[in-house]
């Protein structure tokens, strides 16, 4: 008599987790609905690490316990610290789970989320067969399952550093504090073009992430398949974890409003972030964001959407403005001035100047002192860096070409 495979229960429960304290429950039903609740321990106390800004009740600042199953999909936040696209498809494949049935794969990748959050089944509760296939003591599992999620649609991995400057990534992703980005396999030289943005930003007062350029020959453990050209990828330290490997919450702004990832383009503007940034950080995330907002412009950056702009919990509970990432100038690929969200009620970066950073801060409730004053700042330091920056060496041609011609047309280029 054949042995049936163990199913998982018809009712499914996850547990929420904020590094180890208890936040609530999803619970995934037979019709491929997925209901939301806070632990009660969770919502009655005054000092609660934040989950998200999404769940705080406008009026008095107490928590949005109320909230829509969804179908099929997971709720806004838990969607959004899934990978998009052919990362999705990757790590999904090597389950394996459906990559369309959220809560099943968000149960695969449980054990290295974005962030401080943490899920696990209830005790007794078994995972699903396919999300218990590989044995985490298989140091080369044929086919490795990993159990990290990295937001994003490009191919990487979390790793770990090497004393010698490479980087190795874990059997199962889980517990690396960089982010090894894959080359692309349709734009060349991406890493390097996020590498040297970043290393501009930084020169004009952008708060960035440590970052540096890996040779795929010092990228160990990275598994078949995965890549089969040649070059350097990006690392990029994770600022969501600390020393230790402490995990530092964050949620990204497709989370604090409430979005899916398929609405990160079209649901919200930048005047909509920088409230967010007044309410909750006051003047120093306002003039970050401004400077941000200024090299964005400058570089040419047309993908800095909802999910690339995120805040940290540093004490568990305040919001800080995350360093920057996803620092890419588009520009060279896809040459189409267009900011990702308006600004001043503009997309076009030929038509942002200083007096559309004023009408940005007028619609946004901000001092346009503080606004101006930061791009202005950002946009001279920025000029001044490319010409100067010796990264920008690293940079071929037509990428130098093309941003020195966006830099001549936008107007904060000029001056």
């Amino acid at each position: 008599m054949t042995a049936t495979k163990p199913r998982p229960p018809a009712v499914s429960v996850l547990e929420v987790l904020l590094n180890d304290d208890l936040v609530g429950t999803l619970t995934h039903v037979p019709d491929e609905r997925t209901i939301w609740a806070f632990d009660p321990a969770y919502a009655d106390d005054r000092e609660r690490p934040t989950l998200s800004l999404s769940f705080k009740d406008a009026s008095g600042g107490g928590l949005v316990t109320r909230d829509r199953p969804s179908h099929v999909t997971l709720p806004p936040f838990f969607s959004n610290l899934l990978p998009e696209g052919p990362l999705r498809g990757y790590l999904a494949a090597r389950g394996p789970v459906n990559p369309e049935r959220e809560f099943f794969l968000l149960w695969l990748l449980s054990e290295d989320l974005p962030g401080a959050v943490r899920v696990r089944p209830p005790a007794g509760q078994e995972l699903p067969p396919s999300a218990a296939a590989a044995h985490p003591d298989d140091p080369e599992p044929a086919d490795r399952m990993f159990r990290f999620s990295l937001a994003g649609i490009q191919l990487k991995f979390s790793a770990v550093a090497e004393a010698h400057g490479g980087l190795t990534i874990p059997v199962t992703g889980v517990g690396g504090t960089w982010i090894a980005k894959l080359p692309s396999t349709s734009y060349a030289a991406v890493p390097e073009n996020e590498y040297v943005m970043l290393e501009l930003a930084r020169a004009a007062g952008v708060t960035a992430p440590e970052a540096r350029l890996v040779p795929l020959t010092d990228l160990r453990g990275l598994p078949a398949g995965a890549f089969a050209g040649t070059g350097r990828a990006l690392a990029v330290r994770r600022f969501d974890r600390g020393p230790g490997g402490i995990r530092i919450h964050m949620e990204d702004f497709a989370q604090v409003f409430g979005q899916y990832p398929a609405d990160k383009y079209g649901r919200a503007s930048y005047e909509d972030i920088a409230r967010v940034l007044w309410a909750e950080t006051g003047e120093p995330g306002v003039t970050e964001l401004a400077r941000r907002l200024a090299v964005i412009t400058l570089l040419g950056n047309a993908d800095m959407h909802l999910k690339n702009w995120s805040v940290l919990y540093p004490n568990r509970r305040t919001p800080v403005l995350s360093p920057a990432y996803d620092m890419v100038s588009t520009i060279p690929y896809i040459p189409e001035p267009e900011l990702a969200l308006s600004l001043g009620e503009t997309k076009s970066m030929l038509e942002v100047d200083e007096d559309r950073f004023r009408r940005f801060a007028k619609r946004a409730g901000l001092p346009d002192r503080i606004v101006v004053a930061a791009a202005r700042d950002a946009t001279e330091r920025l000029r001044e860096a490319w010409r100067t920056h010796p990264a920008t060496d690293l940079l071929p041609r037509f990428i130098r070409d093309a941003v020195s011609a966006h830099l001549d047309r936008a107007p904060l280029g000029r001056g």
